[in-house]
């Protein structure tokens, strides 16, 4: 090894090191044009000199190419060393005066003229590109040729290399980008695109497939690697850091041992290519849906800019096409995402660029689901224009590539509008290999190609054991996905629960140090983050600045401070200096903090004894152009957690007994469900319901669109439920007192008159919803006018009544989708359908007329609105501001309406009014909610925590939701979010007990007076007020419930008197980052 000095700073290094690689390991820039990582030193451009200092004097010398000496002294950047710089780039900026890379280079050194005669080149003759045209490839297409002022780069006799492989390495390295292409090759060179980008920007054969990518690594694309194609290159080995290129890596296959398996393969976008009339792929500016999510997106081609492919300029005018690719012929299905994900694309490109004009061409607006309708009604307030066509063809304008779409208006006339961008709202079709998966397990598809599921058992396939989740089971959006991922979680812990807990192994940790009345010793770890801190702050001068703070003992920088060997030498050291707080440098506490705190517990050190500074998503990532403001702004944030460190105070995590017993709220179909799937996991349930019998609004079906008998499931669902040893059933009760918390609830339920208190861990709410009572169209004035229940129940009692209407007229949107109740009833349009097919099939001459505003059959309910179309239903659709009216004519009914096409008055005599009855929210939701203290949205169903993401879960640890109460769905739905519930749910029962984190609020009793200003604003209902005698007289004070407190602070801002606090950031600690931070001021 071999030691010397660079800017007063001592390093070590192997022999054969350059001083350009020293100083670059010290984090120290070097400037250089001519210098390349994966090629051997060459010292052509002369700009990376330093001064060298030895026994014989100073020098000015090319640290590129000259050897690290024991003893050497270095400095990069003294006055003759910016000087000499100075006058290589005035020569240089003579040579190539127009070259933007020199221009900022010579820049930087104050050089804005040169004094030389200019010449017009771009070429600095730093031979990169023959370099590693040679030394990378083993080419040699293109070389220096002449000599003296005639030198060049040139390929042989200035003719096109028949040996060059267009591999573009020559251009990739060239510094002042005077390579060009087509001058060395005949061949045109293809860029690798980006798959994550939709084809729409380039990508490197190594690279990360997506910023969201578990495990977050690069990966070798082998079929444009120039190592795998021509065993040549090999370049990213000698700049990865980490070494963690390994070119002989083969993929692996590994037997695993399974009970159950659970499939979610996804799904693909159509190729609208097929669609050739569209123009794909033929014009630049027309785009698929997911490219132009990629466009609105920040990290996408042009950084969330919205611009056209063609000449990148701000668009005018963007189109929407919907149905590409569905309610096709060939795929009689709704992707049932498109429409929503059409208007939030409009919306967010109106954020973008307000004044955007923003068209969507519609057959029917299928915003069927919870907050869908708000959020389309919004897009229209915002100026978004919906258009009901479908356009036959896009033809693009030469001239200026914008589009022009031919369509019908609403007053039936043919219209031509020119757009700058049109967007194709492509459909969803099943994987490409789906049907080798499909063989692999033994499962059955449907005539689409996705998994062929029953309308019970939405996430079982034909195969026992082979459950489905997601798009593959149908189209559908984010919310069903979770909701059915957790459903087949459930399925398979029923199926396992005899295995439940056999392979969990428990960590064992030494014992952990007591460093009780020790003064603090901290250590201070800084990370490189790769290139995203140390490419962008001086990570040396910060760990040199940690070293000179109070209490500092140690400190260090790290490549990767998250590797597996740099953990474990955090834990040597931690042991070998007798470190007793610990503070990391690095990225973000979000996704890190708890790898460190089990590192340090690894140390025997307490977890809580560490501290963490993110110096890189509000440091390096906003400083990337001001290194000394990232460097500064680092210090200042490690100077800060090492204030907080040396008062940190050891703490433990709590935990709590969990009753492994079950609430279900709500005894029909959705609660029953998550019963019977509790119960078969072996938990004990206690299964509430207020009627005198189960089933809820289950007991009202009677038939499905597939065929199946709803009263048939039911009986055995009752039964099943009846005879489960598990399950508890209370009927004809309510739940009156609740108490307690996750893990712990006492519940008190009332049954006919008596009380009875049960305990248990989790509550299910699955109250159900209700049928809207219709004041309009006669409804209750004329029994003629029914509701789809009543017809739906008349037909099933097989009513005689029936065989003599001679036509039928069923009204939708009964009291959904209006200013009172601004929401989809979801289920509506296929109760229509199914029951116009009933009609139809019993008696085939009556004519049956479903009046709509858009028939929102997704997924494949398409199949059936088709059926009924082709039996004869015909729908009319009808506009909101010009509702059907009912009236009664010469004693029998008729309904009036205006048809759309035509725009002319429509009357129908008919026998029967049908109407379409909103679902709405049971009389009693409040104080459902009110006892459980859950949320409501505005439209009175439960609001979950998050609606994508923990689509069954209320903010409210321990409670879930599912079914009607949650929003209107389908039988099949409803099933799925049950025992998404229920896997939810198992979460908690399966334990025995729950952990409680240390960082929680704590109640000072000695400064406490009871204000109660804490309680209202506590956002997780976590504290409550009581009285306790205190040496004789009454005293007020607060009660923390750990298992509800999330440690967010709240009551500690609000609490005048220092009543309250948060372990880990008591005011003292924070106080003490606040002076910390001021210091720099």
């Amino acid at each position: 090894m071999i030691t010397l000095t660079i800017d007063n700073k001592e390093i070590e290094v192997e022999e054969g090191t350059t001083v350009l690689q020293a100083a670059e390991k010290l984090g120290i820039k070097i400037p250089t044009l001519c210098h390349h990582r994966s090629l051997e030193p060459y010292g052509a451009c002369r700009v990376c000199v330093v001064e060298l200092t030895g026994p014989r004097g100073s020098t000015i010398q090319a640290s590129c190419v000259y050897p690290a000496q024991e003893g050497l002294v270095v400095q990069t950047n003294t006055e003759r060393v910016q000087k000499t710089r100075r006058i290589m780039l005035e020569l240089l900026l003579a040579r190539c005066p127009d070259v933007p890379r020199i221009q900022e280079m010579a820049r930087e050194y104050g050089v804005e003229e040169t004094r030389f005669p200019k010449k017009d080149d771009n070429c600095i003759l730093c031979g990169l590109c023959s370099r590693v045209c040679e030394e990378r490839m083993g080419v040699g297409a293109v070389a220096f040729v002449n000599r003296g002022v005639d030198r060049k780069i040139a390929v042989p006799y200035d003719k096109h290399s028949p040996i060059c492989i267009t591999c573009g390495a020559c251009k990739v390295v060239c510094p002042t980008d005077a390579v060009d292409l087509s001058e060395v090759t005949l061949h045109k060179p293809r860029p690798i695109m980006s798959e994550y980008d939709m084809g729409m920007a380039k990508r490197s054969s190594i690279y990360i497939p997506f910023p969201q990518a578990i495990p977050k690594v690069a990966v070798i694309d082998r079929n444009t690697c120039m190592h795998y194609l021509k065993d040549a290159c090999k370049s990213c080995e000698n700049f990865c850091e980490a070494g963690a290129i390994d070119y002989e890596q083969e993929d692996e296959i590994e037997e695993v041992d399974v009970g159950a398996v659970v499939l979610s393969p996804g799904f693909e976008q159509f190729n609208p290519d097929l669609r050739k009339e569209l123009g794909y792929s033929r014009y630049p500016n027309v785009l698929s849906s997911l490219q132009f999510e990629r466009l609105l997106s920040a990290s996408g081609p042009y950084l969330g800019e919205i611009l056209r492919p063609s000449d990148e300029e701000h668009p005018k005018r963007v189109a929407w096409i919907q149905c590409v690719g569905s309610r096709e012929v060939d795929r009689n299905y709704c992707s049932s995402v498109c429409c929503m994900y059409a208007t939030k694309e409009a919306i967010i490109a109106k954020e973008h660029q307000p004044d955007l004009d923003c068209t969507i061409f519609f057959i029917d607006i299928r915003a069927f689901g919870k907050g869908f309708d708000a959020y389309y009604e919004r897009a229209k307030e915002l100026g978004v224009r919906y258009i009901r066509c479908y356009p036959s063809s896009i033809k693009e304008v030469p001239a200026t590539k914008d589009l022009k779409i031919t369509y019908q208006n609403d007053d039936g006339d043919i219209t031509t509008e020119e757009f700058n961008m049109v967007i194709l709202s492509t459909g969803l079709c099943p994987p490409s290999r789906v049907h080798e998966l499909a063989e692999k397990f033994g499962i059955k598809l449907n005539e689409h190609g996705f998994a062929d599921t029953q309308g019970y058992t939405p996430v079982e396939t034909s195969e026992d054991g082979v459950y489905v989740c997601g798009p593959f089971a149908g189209p559908k959006d984010i919310p069903e996905t979770v909701m059915e991922a957790s459903a087949g979680a459930a399925r398979a812990m029923a199926l396992l629960k005899d295995e439940r807990g056999t392979l969990i192994t428990h960590k064992e940790y030494p014992p952990e140090k007591d460093v009780a009345g020790q003064e603090p010793r901290i250590g201070v770890f800084v990370c490189h983050c790769g290139r995203n801190i140390g490419g962008y702050a001086d990570v040396p001068s910060i760990v040199e600045y940690a070293r000179t703070l109070p209490s500092v003992v140690y400190a260090e920088d790290n490549l990767y401070t998250c590797s597996t060997d740099t953990q474990q030498q955090i834990t040597d050291l931690i042991t070998e200096h007798d470190l007793n707080r610990v503070v990391v440098a690095s990225c973000s506490p979000r996704t890190h903090e708890p790898l460190f705190r089990n590192t340090c517990r690894e140390a025997g050190l307490n977890e809580y004894l560490f501290e963490m500074a993110n110096i890189r998503d509000q440091c390096t990532w906003v400083h990337m152009n001001e290194p000394e403001k990232a460097t500064l702004k680092a210090k200042d944030l490690v100077r800060m957690a090492v204030a907080k460190a040396r008062l940190l105070e050891p703490l433990h995590k709590g935990s709590l007994k969990v009753v492994n017993e079950a609430l279900v709220i709500g005894g029909g179909l959705a609660g029953m469900t998550a019963a019977l799937n509790l119960a078969d996991q072996d938990f004990k349930v206690h299964l509430v319901e207020k009627d005198k019998e189960l089933g809820g609004n289950f007991r009202h079906i009677h038939s499905l669109l597939n065929g199946d008998n709803p009263q048939e499931k039911l009986a055995g669902t009752i039964e099943k439920v009846d005879s489960h040893p598990n399950i508890d059933l209370y009927l004809e009760s309510e739940v009156c007192k609740v108490e307690g918390s996750v893990g712990n609830f006492k519940s008190t339920i009332r049954q006919n008159g008596t009380e009875t208190q049960v305990p248990h861990g989790i509550v299910i709410i699955a109250t159900g919803a209700g049928e809207y009572e219709p004041t309009e169209y006669l409804y209750g004035k004329d029994p003629r006018v029914i509701t789809q229940r009543i017809l739906e129940e008349r037909m099933a009692e097989n009513n005689p009544e029936l065989d003599n209407l001679k036509s039928v007229v069923m009204i939708q949107c009964v009291g959904s989708r209006e200013e009172q109740r601004p929401y989809c009833s979801r289920i509506c349009c296929q109760q229509a359908i199914k029951n116009s097919i009933a009609l139809k099939k019993r008696r085939p001459e009556v004519e049956v007329y479903v009046l709509y505003r858009d028939v929102r059959a997704y997924g494949f309910l398409e199949e059936h609105y088709r059926t009924a179309r082709e039996v004869g239903v015909r729908f009319i659709r009808y506009d909101e501001n010009q509702k059907p009216e009912v009236s009664v004519k010469d004693g029998g009914l008729s309904v009036s309406t205006v048809d759309p096409i035509l725009s002319v008055p429509l009357n129908i005599d008919c026998d029967m009014v049908v109407l379409a009855a909103a679902i709405v929210p049971n009389d009693d939701v409040d104080e459902v909610a009110k006892l459980f203290k859950l949320p409501l949205n505005q439209d009175k169903f439960f609001l979950e925590a998050h609606m994508k993401l923990r689509p069954v879960d209320f903010a409210t640890d321990g409670v879930f939701m599912c079914g009607l109460a949650h929003c209107p769905k389908s039988v099949s739905e409803s099933i799925a979010q049950a025992e998404a519930a229920a896997a939810r749910a198992a979460t908690i029962l399966s334990k025995d007990e729950i952990e409680i984190d240390a960082t929680i609020s704590e109640v000072v009793d000695a400064n406490c007076d009871g204000c109660a200003y804490c309680i209202d604003p506590c956002p997780y209902n976590a504290l409550t007020l009581f009285e306790y005698m205190y040496k004789g007289s009454i005293k007020k004070t607060v009660d923390r419930d750990g298992a509800l407190c999330k440690g967010c602070g709240v009551c500690q801002a609000t609490c005048p008197k220092k009543g309250i606090f948060v372990r880990g950031f008591k005011l003292e600690q924070i106080g003490a980052m606040v002076d910390a931070a001021l210091e720099g001021d």
